[in-house]
């Protein structure tokens, strides 16, 4: 559906449940969806697991010095990511369990647990499939799906952000109950609330009515 179209199926819902949110999601508008910025999944799987728990500036750090210490080395990140340079992903400001988690990414791709048809098959059944690897959970599960495969239809209940700021805008902690009325484009709810969210930081007078997997 165009852009345009969703945004105003997102309005028309939010303007029966909450006029904080109508109002916040009409100052934002029609959102543009970037394409992913990785090709294989197995590439974004690793940077989610970098970002879990850390800012957006702390993560994005985090991963130049990845990048820097595998070039340095002639290698791509990718190539980091095994037991033998385990100490060189910790001096980047890794955690030894999301070291770990790097590992096992490796090696369910490399046994075929992140084939094409990952991209055809239910997020429920994909994310039982992702969640069987060491290190990814239900919210890493949900950002692949929103960002890398571009589900239109998911609400990240695990994610702090997300779900505060919904339960800000409609005054109701029931967020996956709220977010239903939004089906078939929870994704594009969870989107409105990450945008909101930043231009509340931004301009705090604007909204005045107004989680993660963890290794």
């Amino acid at each position: 559906m165009p852009r345009d179209s969703v945004h105003h199926h997102v309005l028309s819902v939010a303007g029966r449940l909450s006029a904080p949110l109508a109002e916040a999601i009409a100052r934002v508008g029609p959102l543009t969806i970037e394409p992913p910025a990785q090709t294989r999944v197995a590439d974004r799987l690793c940077v989610e697991v970098v970002n879990q728990q850390l800012s957006i500036r702390a993560a994005a750090a985090i991963w130049s010095r990845v990048e820097a210490a595998a070039a340095g080395m002639g290698l791509t990140p990718w190539g980091l990511f095994v037991p033998a340079h385990e100490a060189v992903l910790r001096a980047c400001g890794i955690s030894g369990n999301k070291v770990r988690a790097l590992q096992a990414i490796r090696a369910a791709d490399e046994a075929g647990l992140l084939d094409a048809t990952l991209g055809i098959r239910p997020h429920a059944e994909r994310s039982a499939i992702l969640c069987r690897i060491k290190g990814v959970g239900p919210w890493t599960a949900d950002m692949i799906g929103i960002f890398h495969f571009g589900d239109p239809d998911i609400w990240p209940d695990g994610d702090v952000a997300a779900v505060g700021r919904l339960r800000r805008l409609t005054g109701r902690a029931d967020t996956q109950a709220v977010a239903a009325a939004f089906a078939p484009y929870r994704s594009h709810l969870a989107r409105y609330a990450w945008r909101i969210k930043d231009l509340f930081a931004l301009t705090p007078p604007l909204l005045e009515r107004e989680r993660t997997d963890g290794v």
